[in-house]
């Protein structure tokens, strides 16, 4: 037991070691992950790409899968796609490499709205991910219907990040 526990710490210490959650300009990152969201969950997935010391641009985009029944949401009710830019400030506050803290804003095809997620690398290609949506300004402010909400209100992702290159 004392072997197999000394084993895992030299094992995570050392890809903790390595690890880096964001490299600056040029790195890249896809995202993978669930979406939870009042009245609906689903499938999401993101890539951002450094464009400089702190600063990242990139796309995401969400799938509803499971609706609740009463609603009437088709394939765009269900869709949402977004193009992003990212503050990253793990570097800044002195977290770490392997952990960086990310917010951000984002233009919709049905709001714009800002975004704060986290990553940790566990290893140089490998994380998680956890991130909160909320819209700022929805297209359609009033009297929309309850599938209308759907990717217009608070937006909760989580899953795994890789990194490329």
């Amino acid at each position: 037991m004392r072997i197999f526990l000394t084993i895992l710490i030299i094992f995570f210490g050392t890809s903790i070691a390595i690890a880096q959650a964001y490299d600056g300009a040029g790195d890249q990152k896809f995202q993978i992950g669930v979406n939870l969201q009042d009245n609906g969950a689903g499938i999401m997935g993101s890539y951002d790409l450094g464009i400089g010391e702190h600063i990242s641009v990139g796309v995401s985009s969400s799938y509803l899968i499971g609706v609740e029944p009463l609603l009437t949401a088709g394939f765009v009710g269900r869709f949402d796609v977004r193009a992003r830019a990212n503050m990253h400030l793990g570097s800044v506050m002195g977290l770490g490499g392997g952990f960086d803290i990310y917010p951000g804003l984002d233009m919709s095809l049905k709001n714009f709205g800002f975004h704060a997620g986290a990553r940790y690398f566990f290893s140089d290609g490998f994380g998680v991910f956890a991130e909160v949506g909320h819209p700022i300004a929805r297209y359609k402010s009033k009297e929309r219907s309850p599938a209308e909400e759907l990717h217009n209100q608070l937006v909760i992702n989580f899953g795994l990040s890789l990194n490329f290159l």
